[in-house]
């Protein structure tokens, strides 16, 4: 894997595959004797061979872009010390089926799941207060959605195309919601 000091942090961060060929990756708690405590952006990329990736505790930040594009990943666990995920961290990645945001998350993201035309049901904390636009755009096996009370915002298409959506449960803190959310849902 290749790696990136934080100076700021004096932690690591993954920046990439490097030469390892693992198809099941496990990111390590530490290296060089230091916590890594991120995934910067674009590490994974477009990585159509991995299949699974199981991040340590340490990690508290997802980049943008730093799963997108990869169509064999089927399963990853984001650590419960994850405070937020960037913009289109897992677009694409059309073989996820099911995704469990922790506690900890307080943001999601730009098109952070847009086109995870598999993923079959998502439930958002309570501790997440803004869902970003295009989020959830065409995951089309998307069927039931649980937004938890803390939200207060839901983003210009955040639900779009999601055909096979029949069932929202709308937390009580939602203020606002922008154009299109829920717009191309027949099933809903």
């Amino acid at each position: 894997l290749r790696f990136k000091f934080n100076p700021d942090e004096n932690a690591y961060c993954v920046t990439g595959l490097g030469t390892c060929k693992d198809t099941n990756l496990v990111i390590p708690f530490e290296f060089q004797g230091l916590p890594v405590i991120g995934i910067g952006d674009k590490a994974f990329y477009v990585n159509t061979s991995l299949k699974s990736i199981t991040l340590p505790d340490s990690v508290t930040n997802i980049g943008d872009y730093a799963f997108s594009g990869c169509t064999s990943l089927s399963d990853i666990n984001i650590p419960d010390g994850v405070t937020s995920i960037a913009d289109y961290a897992f677009s694409n990645c059309t073989s996820l089926t099911s995704i469990t945001i922790p506690d900890g998350v307080t943001s999601i993201g730009d098109s952070a799941f847009r086109h995870c035309s598999s993923l079959t049901s998502v439930t958002i904390p309570d501790s997440v207060t803004d869902i970003g636009e295009y989020t959830f755009e065409y995951c089309h096996a998307l069927k039931s959605v649980t937004i938890g009370n803390s939200v207060t915002n839901i983003g210009t298409h955040t639900f779009y195309g999601c055909s096979s959506i029949t069932s929202i449960i709308i937390g009580n803190g939602v203020t606002s919601i922008k154009n299109s959310a829920f717009s191309n849902c027949p099933s809903l």
